[in-house]
């Protein structure tokens, strides 16, 4: 009888384990561990393949974002601030009201200068927008007084923003230095990562055409007749392309003039046979234009050059190609032509990558040694493994996703590295407890995640959910900020990832006990 009962039991107990162990297994973990080899294939994967993100992945300073922002600018040289509210800013605005989706409209008058500020929804395609914008200013303009320059129409693009600015100086004449400053911008707007080159400073000859009134008159002569005749003559004509054998040869006419006695010798129209030249009215030199940009570093007059790059650009690699050319070209000029870079955005996303890489590594040596005395060498680099897996895995996801490693970004990956290690702690010491307890590795490894595969989840899609609504955040700060919360849910899912299915396969393989030997061994399975 008692037979019977013990049978019974020890029946009850047996099928009451399997239940058991097949409870406390997380589906994804077991199927991980059971192709062992294929997921080690994907950790040298993951691995080659986030080196070659971060190393390609663009570089810049912030992230590229829309400012729903466009400015109307009107110049009128030597207009009073009451005569441009009335004259030009009114009349653009009486038109520009019409556009639809305007958030907020602006705008300032000032001696010469009219400036309209159209502020649109967050939601408004800014193309679009442009467009709409440049179609009512076209209508205005029959209404603005004829002398006033053209309306500009221009968007805020942080890619108009320079990168740096190089700073020229030489100790020789301020014409030479533009003339070097000038060839200086070609060459460096010849980069393909660079959208163009602001120069500010320095002086620009011109040519002066004094005229004198009185002989003007009794030649019978406007100013249109003289403008006229040098705008024909001074301008290089093309002669098209002449072919001589097997070569083809191009011709050109160059007509612009470089001596002021050509230009006074030019005929303004002729009566009776008698030419009028212009120096019969004029007198012809060469001056300089007055002054539009002023430009100085540490009280010395230089000539800047502004580098702006194009959206989406590695900065790094832009910085460098500037800096090659720079270097290239000094010691072809004048000896006492010196360059210094100011703002060299460059040099802060440098720095924050390398605060990056150094809190990367400097997690991976504390993580090892805290747990070290716990669980021991070899298993306590079970757990730093997730730090530069983690990365990896982000940095491919960041890279399909064509998100740019900018400010905001590396601030997140650094913030997010004390929270990458959390899945991949509980998992290895709950694997270890496993083993203690005297289980097999891979059976340790299947029911030490199984049974705290749940809970993970959940807390990582709690802190998931805590960044979550700052991706939804309005206006343009919250496109600024949105790289934030993002950067914190790709790594947190990528631990998530390494923490249920590469850590898991890791341990099954390699952990032991303290005290304890063990093999595991690849199976043809795996």
């Amino acid at each position: 009888m008692s037979t019977e009962n013990n049978n019974n039991g020890a029946s009850t107990n047996g099928a009451s384990l399997p239940e058991e162990g097949k409870r406390k297994e997380f589906g994804l973990s077991t199927f991980s561990i059971n192709n062992r080899i294929s997921v080690l294939v994907l950790l040298v994967l993951i691995a080659i393949m986030g080196i070659v993100s971060y190393l390609t992945i663009p570089k810049e300073s912030f992230p590229s974002i829309n400012i729903p922002n466009i400015f109307v600018v009107t110049i009128y040289p030597g207009v009073s601030p009451e005569d441009m509210e009335s004259l030009v800013t009114r009349k653009l605005e009486d038109e520009l009201s019409n556009i639809s989706d305007i958030k907020n409209m602006t705008s300032s008058s000032a001696e010469g200068y009219s400036n309209i500020n159209l502020e649109f929804e967050p939601s408004v395609d800014i193309e679009d927008a442009l467009q709409k914008v440049r179609e009512k200013v076209d209508l205005a303009k029959p209404e603005l007084p004829e002398d006033a320059e053209e309306p500009t129409v221009q968007e805020i693009n942080l890619s108009e923003f320079p990168i740096m600015n190089v700073n020229l100086s030489g100790e020789y004449d301020e014409v030479i230095l533009k003339e070097i400053a000038e060839d200086l911008q070609d060459k460096i707007e010849a980069i393909p990562s660079v959208l163009g080159v602001d120069l500010t400073g320095g002086t620009e000859r011109d040519v002066q055409v004094d005229v004198d009134l009185a002989k003007m008159k009794y030649y019978n002569i406007a100013f249109g007749d003289i403008i006229q005749a040098i705008s024909n003559e001074n301008v290089t004509i093309p002669g098209g392309d002449i072919s001589v054998g097997t070569k083809k040869f191009l011709l050109r006419i160059p007509g612009q003039y470089e001596d002021t006695k050509l230009l006074e010798d030019i005929v303004i129209k002729g009566e009776n046979r008698s030419p009028i030249y212009v120096r019969d009215v004029a007198k012809v030199t060469f001056g300089f234009k007055e002054r539009a940009t002023y430009s100085e570093l540490d009280d010395a007059p230089v000539i800047t050059l502004g580098i702006k790059k194009r959206t989406g650009e590695n900065i790094l690699d832009t910085g460098n190609e500037v800096k090659a050319i720079l270097d290239e070209a000094i010691p072809t000029l004048p000896p006492t032509t010196r360059y210094a870079i100011t703002n060299d955005q460059s040099v802060d996303v440098i720095n924050m990558v390398t605060n990056l890489e150094n809190n990367i590594i400097s997690g991976l040596i504390l993580v090892v040694g805290v747990l070290l005395f716990f669980l021991g060498v070899r298993n306590s680099s079970f757990v730093g493994i997730s730090i530069p897996m983690s990365m990896f895995l982000s940095f491919i996801i960041l890279s399909a996703l064509g998100i740019t490693m900018n400010m905001i970004v590396l601030f997140s990956l650094i913030l997010s590295l004390g929270m990458l290690v959390d899945n991949a702690i509980v998992v290895v010491e709950n694997i270890y407890r496993y083993l203690e307890e005297g289980y097999e590795r891979f059976e340790a490894a299947k029911k030490g995640t199984g049974e705290v595969a749940v809970p993970i989840i959940a807390g990582t899609f709690t802190t998931i959910a805590a960044f979550a609504p700052m991706i939804f955040w309005p206006g343009i700060v919250g496109q600024f900020m949105s790289y934030l919360p993002k950067t914190l849910i790709i790594t947190l899912a990528s631990s998530l990832f390494v923490g249920l299915v590469i850590n898991p396969v890791i341990c099954a393989l390699f952990m032991t006990v303290e005290g304890q030997e063990a093999e595991a061994k690849l199976t043809p399975k795996g």
